[in-house]
C-alpha cells in the first residue's frame, strides 16, 4: 500500500523517517538516498573527521538494523530520476518504480563549482567520500589553499592550520563568513586566523585553476599548493521538482507547512524555499542541521494528522581553532549591532536588531548567551539595545514564557 517516499536521505530525510515513525505513523516508509551510506552526520566532516577527532564508523545515525525494526525501507546508492504526479510514483535510475500516498523532497544541496572546466586534484567537501580524499590527502601535504571564506573554506583553513600546514584563504568576499555573520563577528575571525598564520587573500576573484593547482587570479597574483579545496556555496537541487511543474525559486516553494502547490508533495531542509517569521523576505532557504532537523518534525507531524506550521528559531555554528560562534537568528538581516562583552578575552556576544526589534545573537565562547537568545527570539522578547551592551543586565527573566 502507498505510503511516504522520502527522496534524499541527508539530515532532513533521515529526521522525517524517524519522526514519522514516534508520531505513530504505521504505514510504509521508503528512504532513497543517492550515496551508499547509511544517512549520516554531514557537519563533523569539516571539523572533527578531518582532525582524526570523530572516526567514520560513528558518522552514521542509526546502524542498518535501525532502519529495519523500524520498517523503514532503505534505498541507498539510488536516485529518483523522475516523478508521476498523476500516477503518484517516482521513478528510480533502476528501472524501478515506487508509488506514493505522500513524496517528501528532502533532496539537498550541490556544491556550486567554481569551474565548469574539470581540474584534477581540485577538491569539494559535501559527502563523506569528499571528506574521506580531502582527508587522506591533507596528511602529506605541506599546503593548502582554500578558496571560499564561509563556514566551509575556514573550517577547512583551520584544520589545515592545526595540522601544521601551511594554509592560504582566498575569497571573492571582503571579509569572512560576509553572508552570515555581523562585520564585528567577521572581524574576530578575521583576526583569529591571521593569528594562526593564515594567510587571507580578501575581495579577490579567481581568474582560473589550471593543471597542477595553480591558481591564478584576477590581480594577476598566482598561488599554488598540492592541495586546493573549494568551498563557494551551494545550488539548491531542485531539478527534480521543476521538471514536473512544481514551483521552484531558489528553492522548492513551499508554503508555512512545508507543502508544495501539490497537495501530496512536500519539501524540506537545504532545498526548501519556506516562508520564515524570522526573515523580511517573502521566503528564504535555509542551510543548517537545524532547518532540516524541524521541518522534518513539522512535516511528519502533519503527514500524521496533527499540522504543524515551520516557525522555529533558526540557528547554526561553526568551530575554528578555539572559538565556537552560535548564532541564532538571521544576522544578515539587522541594521544595528550592539557588542556584549570584549572580544581580546576570546569571549562575546553580537545582538543584532532589525527596527529597533531583537532579531539575531551570535555569541563566541558564549553558550549560555545562545541558549538563552533563542529563547529570547522565540518568545520575541522586549530587549533593548541598552540593555544587550550591559554585561551585567540579566537575560535570564526575558528567555522566560511569561514575556511572550
Amino acid at each position: 500500500m502507498p505510503g511516504v517516499v522520502i527522496a534524499g536521505a541527508g539530515q532532513a530525510g533521515f529526521q522525517l523517517a524517524v519522526s514519522l515513525r514516534t508520531e505513530g505513523f504505521a504505514e510504509s516508509i521508503t528512504l532513497i538516498g543517492d550515496e551508499p551510506e547509511l544517512p549520516y552526520n554531514r557537519p563533523p566532516l569539516s571539523k572533527a573527521f578531518l582532525m582524526g577527532q570523530e572516526p567514520e564508523e560513528d558518522l552514521p545515525f542509526r546502524p542498518a538494523s535501525f532502519f529495519e525494526e523500524h520498517h523503514i525501507r532503505m534505498l541507498m546508492g539510488v536516485r529518483v530520476t523522475a516523478i508521476d504526479r498523476l500516477a503518484k510514483s517516482v521513478h528510480l535510475h533502476t528501472s524501478e518504480s515506487i508509488p506514493y500516498e505522500t513524496l517528501v523532497l528532502a533532496t539537498g544541496a550541490r556544491v556550486r563549482p567554481i569551474t565548469l572546466e574539470p581540474v584534477p586534484g581540485l577538491i569539494y567537501l559535501r559527502t563523506v567520500a569528499d571528506a574521506r580524499d580531502f582527508k587522506e590527502r591533507l596528511v602529506d601535504t605541506p599546503s593548502l589553499i582554500a578558496i571560499g571564506a564561509g563556514f566551509i573554506g575556514l573550517e577547512a583553513a583551520a584544520a589545515g592550520s592545526k595540522l601544521g600546514k601551511r594554509v592560504t584563504v582566498i575569497a571573492a568576499e571582503d571579509r569572512p563568513m560576509s553572508r552570515v555573520v555581523s562585520p564585528i563577528v567577521s572581524d574576530y575571525f578575521l583576526n583569529l586566523h591571521q593569528r594562526h598564520n593564515v594567510e587571507l587573500h580578501l575581495n579577490k576573484l579567481v581568474d582560473r585553476i589550471e593543471p597542477g593547482l595553480r591558481v591564478l587570479l584576477q590581480s594577476g597574483k598566482i598561488v599554488e599548493s598540492p592541495l586546493v579545496i573549494a568551498g563557494i556555496g551551494v545550488t539548491p537541487n531542485i531539478d527534480l521538482a521543476e521538471s514536473v511543474g512544481v514551483a521552484v525559486s531558489n528553492g522548492i516553494t513551499v508554503d508555512r507547512y512545508l507543502r508544495t502547490a501539490d497537495d501530496s508533495i512536500f519539501a524540506i531542509g537545504d532545498c526548501a524555499s519556506h516562508p520564515n517569521r524570522f526573515s523580511p523576505e517573502p521566503a528564504c532557504r535555509l542551510e543548517s542541521v537545524q532547518n532540516a532537523v524541524d521541518q522534518a518534525r513539522c512535516v511528519a507531524a502533519t503527514i500524521a494528522g496533527k499540522p504543524r506550521a515551520y516557525e522555529m528559531v533558526p540557528w547554526f555554528w561553526t568551530e575554528q581553532f578555539d572559538a565556537k560562534l552560535q548564532i541564532a537568528g538571521l544576522p544578515y538581516v539587522c541594521d544595528e549591532y550592539i557588542l556584549r562583552g570584549t572580544p581580546a578575552t576570546g569571549a562575546f556576544s553580537v545582538f543584532g536588531f532589525r527596527n529597533g526589534a531583537l532579531a539575531a545573537v551570535e555569541s563566541v565562547n558564549r553558550p549560555v548567551d545562545h541558549i538563552q537568545a533563542r529563547k529570547m527570539l522565540e518568545l520575541g522578547a522586549p530587549l533593548t539595545q541598552s540593555q544587550a551592551a550591559d554585561p551585567s543586565f540579566d537575560l535570564k527573566p526575558l528567555a522566560r514564557p511569561q514575556h511572550k
